[in-house]
């Protein structure tokens, strides 16, 4: 075989396959012939010709040891996988829906093509060559993709996926062709220790188990003799720290050290000597970001190895949130010893060899110091910080220098407390008395917490301890000399004692507190109660057994110092003024002849006056009377009923209140709850306060003045509103005018005059109707006419020719009818909007035979009408005939012009008559003529459109750009019988003439020459009747009459799509370039068939009418 057979057989193959693929567009027609391409041996430069082969590995395998260019051969492998099925879709002949886009937040996408370098090089040579701001995408001008270059790009990523597979299975037969751009994979001759990476923690233990290895061979670089050790030593901890070693000593049988603990035991001086070496290491996997640190996580996802920064930055992303990644712990290759290290004394950064610090000459393992007099004495972090003195412990403001009490600087230290001495003359008394350093209280007892703060005394000084609890030496006590006095007794320290009783006292009453909260006594009422009763008896008890005799004590005090200022002593007067209260010159009118009080004041006052009885007493009369004014001002002038009320309700004015109110209200509660019909409001009664507050009551008013509005209206002469109307007109607005104007209505039909709340208005328009007459027309529009006739009965809205307004339009037409019409006509309102909504189907169909309607699912031409059960054509809506089976419609009609006697018998009539008006909305086919009245109205769905074009009539303004028009109108094409129907016959036939169209002038074999036959519908008695024309015919107009026979030119016209403008004269074109909107503006100096000629030209270039009955 000569040397180029590989390149022609590769040619023949890939020719081949592109072939096949471009049509088909399946893989699996190919597979055998692309594997038959990736064993061909030929260099990549060769059987590659559309993209970089060799760039693509290389950018995706650089860099990296041999397992992680499998990992990444893998990843190539899938995104291959991924974008040969994007270029199978493209040149399948079933391409997707969405062929035209690649979208980049695609997960697929993402995790393959994207993952790899070069894959969207890929999608460019496809076509996806507009870049848009989520993906790629084909230009806008491209409608087609290039098949034979998708095909062509497509093979070279099938063969490079079964080439690059191979060589990750290692089954490639001519792996030569990658040596240079994937030399790890390649390379047969590779040793162990190259291909598997051991863990430091392992290789010790695989140096165990292997045999001794010879020593390997001088190379030129070797430098010295060799050493006779088989390998260098295995790296393990260190044999005094436990920490990962550096060296390894032989003189010292082979122990490991790390940097620091070497250093410093091989300081001695017999181990001075001694030669260590240095412990291979395994290299630290770095991260395949940045390539520094080490490896901190692996991602399954994006199957990369990232560091601990990497990963946070590149998972951060919020299409990689989701990313699942394992957290890998990697091997110890590093002593903390090699670092510098802080001492945690002094916080002094000292270099990594120092085991003493070099500031406080602490070990580095040592811990921080634990005691307070070591540490430097705490500055506020800011000067506006509140600081505490450390002598008398005061919070003072941050802008202050000095202690606001002891005025000690504010940096000045704690100064040592003298021990107390008893007397001038005695000794100091350390062994049981101490000052606590921080809230100065004597302790008389040996402990180590202050018995007030419970705070460590420990002091710097040793001053403020006892000896008992200072460590110090201990001194042989001094013996009593014979012949000596005795020293007298320390006298009592009464500050001590004070302090000790406040303290019993405050703990004391705590505890009673909280006893009488359990009891739901509050600490006010526990306070007095000690005040009163002292400290041998409990608040609670005396609370509960004497509290209620003094107060029952205090209310007749009460009442007889009231008696007493009645009389006129005026001691009691002067006693009220010097506590406080004012003079009251008309007391006893307030309070009446007897004061009646209740035990709830009385201790409101007793609490007030921190149980002072006197005090009490007079509290309470002036809390009386304060109360008492208070209820006069409200309208109760009966003193005695007061005091009653403020007694029964325990002093509380509201409840007070209350209880006066409930005689005046039994005559209206008894009044309500009486089975008596409410008397009717009448507007002409003499007290009109009373029909005011009624209104109130009744109907909700906003305010007193629109119940006087009320009745004002309903005092007016000859006025005939009921009070409903007039309070629902009230409360929509206080003026009178507006008022007037709600309730004064005319309906438009029975010309009655109801209020605004008894009108009926549509959504779709202004108009109002009343009840009566609003339920009266929809009644009768449900019953005997169409849905579509359900519209306003005074402006005939909405417009039934626009489905979206109409189906708005039903929606809320049917939620005011539910209340309006009887259930039964309601019942029918509903079925014919069902069979409304039901016209919408495309399976739809009306029989040609009667009025029914029915969904048609099957497909064949012949259908059944369920209701009448004769058969019809589902296509051209024809009754069905036995010629018809098997015969597509147009070839059944061109059967029946050539073989059907009656029809030929029928002539043009019967082709006018089958080429009859289609409803364009739902339809159903009329046998029937165009001609005569344009403005056609179908009988099942009253759909208004022109029986020329198919458009449709607009009752009011149309969404036609620039159409000004509000009335009835329609926009006809210039070949719509409307137009048209007004050219004499010659003219007609000139065009068609022009066009190369037969057409008939003599009519049919055996038909009747003397009057037109066509069937048209003609209205007579407000009934729409269909019936024979009846015109006289002409000769040479094929047996029609004039009219009909122009309806017969226009439809060959418009079948063959023939355009009237060339027969145009100056002034049609003018008014055809008007209508339909072309710039007929005439150039300066221009010839007039110059002129005529652009502006044919121009009108030529509007397209003709979209829904005119043309052939297919």
């Amino acid at each position: 075989m000569s040397a180029g057979s590989p390149s022609v057989q590769m040619d023949e193959v890939r020719r081949r396959c592109q072939s096949l693929l471009s049509v088909s567009g399946s893989a699996q027609d190919v597979k055998a012939d692309v594997q038959t391409m990736a064993n061909i041996p030929l260099p990549l430069s060769e059987k590659y010709r559309h993209f970089g082969v060799e760039a693509m590995l290389r950018e995706n395998t650089a860099g990296c040891n041999k397992q992680e260019v499998l990992e990444s051969l893998s990843r190539l492998v899938k995104a291959l996988s991924i974008l040969e099925k994007y270029g199978c879709n493209l040149t399948s002949p079933a391409r997707p829906r969405y062929w035209r886009s690649v979208k980049h937040n695609n997960p697929v996408f993402r995790t393959t093509v994207d993952a790899v370098k070069g894959g969207r090089r890929v999608l460019f040579l496809y076509g996806y060559t507009n870049q848009q701001i989520d993906g790629l995408s084909f230009p806008d001008e491209v409608s087609e993709p290039d098949t034979e270059k998708v095909a062509a790009v497509t093979l070279e990523v099938m063969t490079l996926r079964a080439e690059v597979d191979m060589l990750i299975k290692g089954t490639h037969p001519h792996p030569e062709h990658y040596k240079d751009i994937i030399p790890s994979i390649v390379q047969q001759n590779k040793s162990v220790s190259d291909a598997v990476v051991v863990p430091p923690a392992e290789e010790q233990q695989a140096a165990k188990l292997q045999p001794p290895t010879p020593p390997p061979k001088p190379t030129p670089s070797t430098v010295g003799p060799l050493k006779p050790s088989t390998a260098p030593p295995a790296a393990s901890d260190c044999n005094l720290c436990g920490g990962p070693s550096s060296v390894v000593c032989p003189s010292c049988t082979n122990q490991p050290f790390c940097d620091a603990c070497d250093d410093l035991y091989h300081r001695h001086p017999s181990r001075a000597t001694h030669k260590r070496d240095k412990i291979q290491k395994t290299k630290d996997e770095t991260c395949s970001i940045c390539g520094i640190s080490p490896v901190h996580a692996q991602c399954s996802t994006c199957v990369q190895r990232l560091c601990l920064k990497c990963d946070m930055l590149f998972h951060s992303h919020p299409d990689r949130k989701g990313h699942k990644r394992t957290i890998i712990t990697p091997a110890k290759t590093s002593s903390p010893s090699l670092s510098p290290w802080e001492c945690a004394h002094c916080t002094t950064v000292n270099e990594m060899r120092a085991v003493l610090c070099s500031t406080c000459e602490r070990p580095r393992l040592a811990t921080a110091a634990s005691t307070v007099q070591d540490s430097p004495v705490s500055v506020p972090t800011s000067p506006n910080t509140e600081w505490q003195c450390k002598s008398c412990t005061v919070v003072n403001q941050g802008s202050s220098i000095l202690c606001e009490v002891c005025e000690r600087p504010r940096l000045a230290t704690r100064p040592p407390v003298a021990p107390v001495l008893s007397s001038p003359g005695s000794l100091p008394d350390c062994g049981t008395k101490w000052i606590c350093q921080f809230c100065t209280f004597v302790n008389t007892k040996p402990s180590l917490e202050c018995e007030m703060c419970n705070l460590s005394g420990k002091d710097s000084s040793g001053v403020s301890l006892p000896q008992s609890l200072q460590q110090t030496p201990s001194i042989p006590k001094n013996q009593p000399q014979p012949g000596t006095r005795p020293q007298p007794k320390p006298r009592v320290n009464l500050e001590l004692k004070r302090q000790m009783m406040m303290k019993e006292d405050g703990l004391n009453l705590i505890h009673q507190i909280r006893e009488a909260e359990k009891c739901g006594i509050s600490p006010e009422e526990v306070y007095t109660a000690i005040l009163c009763s002292g400290n041998n008896t409990k608040p609670c008890d005396w609370l509960t057994s004497e509290l209620p005799h003094l107060l029952d004590e205090i209310c007749a005090m009460a009442a007889s110092v009231q008696l007493n200022y009645r009389a006129g002593d005026s001691g009691i007067e002067a006693a009220v003024e010097r506590d406080g209260g004012e003079p009251e010159p008309s007391v006893a009118n307030v309070t009446g002849g007897g004061v009646k009080l209740s035990r709830a004041e009385a201790k409101q006052a007793w609490l007030a006056a921190g149980g002072d009885t006197d005090r009490a007493v007079r509290q309470l009369l002036r809390d009386r009377q304060v109360k008492m004014k208070e209820l006069h001002s409200l309208g109760f002038r009966d003193a005695s009923q007061c005091e009653d009320a403020l007694r029964l309700s325990g002093g509380e004015v509201k409840g007070a209140l209350s209880l006066l109110q409930r005689p005046l209200l039994e005559p209206f509660h008894q009044r309500i709850w009486t089975d008596q019909p409410e008397p009717p409001i009448d507007p002409n009664n003499p007290d009109k306060q009373r029909m005011c507050r009624r209104l109130l009551a009744l109907y909700d008013l906003p305010s007193w003045g629109r119940c006087e509005l009320v009745i004002a209206l309903l005092q007016e002469p000859e006025v005939n509103y009921s009070l409903e109307d007039v309070v629902n007109a009230v409360k929509m607005s206080p003026d009178k005018d507006f008022i007037r104007r709600l309730l004064n209505n005319e309906c438009p039909f029975c010309c009655n005059v109801y209020p605004q709340s008894k009108m009926q208005s549509l959504t779709s328009c202004q108009c109002s109707v009343c009840h009566e007459c609003f339920k009266m027309h929809f009644t009768i529009a449900v019953r005997d006419k169409h849905i579509r006739d359900m519209v306003c009965p005074g402006c005939g809205e909405p417009d039934i020719n626009d489905p979206e307004q109409l189906d708005s339009y039903f929606s809320t037409l049917d939620i005011q009818l539910r209340n309006c019409l009887e259930k039964e006509v309601y019942e029918l309102f509903h079925k014919k909007l069902t069979e409304h909504a039901l016209m919408k189907d495309p399976k739809f169909l009306w029989c040609c035979h009667c009025t029914s309607g029915f969904i048609n699912d099957g497909d064949q031409l012949k259908v059944t009408c369920p209701s009448c059960r004769k058969s019809f054509c589902a296509q051209c809506k024809k009754p069905w005939e036995a010629q018809h089976q098997d015969l597509s419609c147009e070839q059944f009609q061109q059967w029946k012009r050539e073989n059907d006697p009656e029809y030929q018998r029928q002539g043009l009539a019967g082709y006018l008559r089958d080429n009859g008006i289609t409803c364009p909305h739902c339809r159903f086919q009329y046998a029937l003529t165009k001609g005569g009245c344009m403005h056609f109205s179908c009988s099942q769905c009253r759909y208004q459109f022109c029986s020329g074009c198919n458009n449709p009539y607009h009752k009011t303004g149309c969404k036609t750009p620039q159409c000004a028009f509000n009335g009835l109108h329609a926009h006809h094409p210039r070949d719509c019988l409307f137009y048209l129907r007004d050219w004499e016959p010659p003219r007609l036939q000139e065009l068609l003439k022009k066009s190369g169209v037969e057409f008939n002038t003599d009519p049919s074999t055996g038909t009747q020459s003397d009057a037109c036959c066509v069937m048209e519908q003609k209205d007579e008695g407000g009934l729409q009747i269909d019936s024979p024309c009846g015109v006289k015919t002409q000769p040479g107009q094929a047996g029609l009459c004039e009219k009909h026979y122009r309806e017969y030119l226009v439809s060959l016209i418009n079948a063959h799509s023939l355009d009237p403008a060339p027969l145009y004269d100056a002034q049609e074109l003018i008014r055809a370039c008007e209508r339909y909107q072309v710039d007929k503006q005439r150039a300066e100096n221009e010839d007039d068939n110059v002129y005529h000629a652009r502006l044919l030209k121009k009108l030529m270039e509007v397209p003709l009418g979209e829904q005119v009955p043309r052939n297919k």
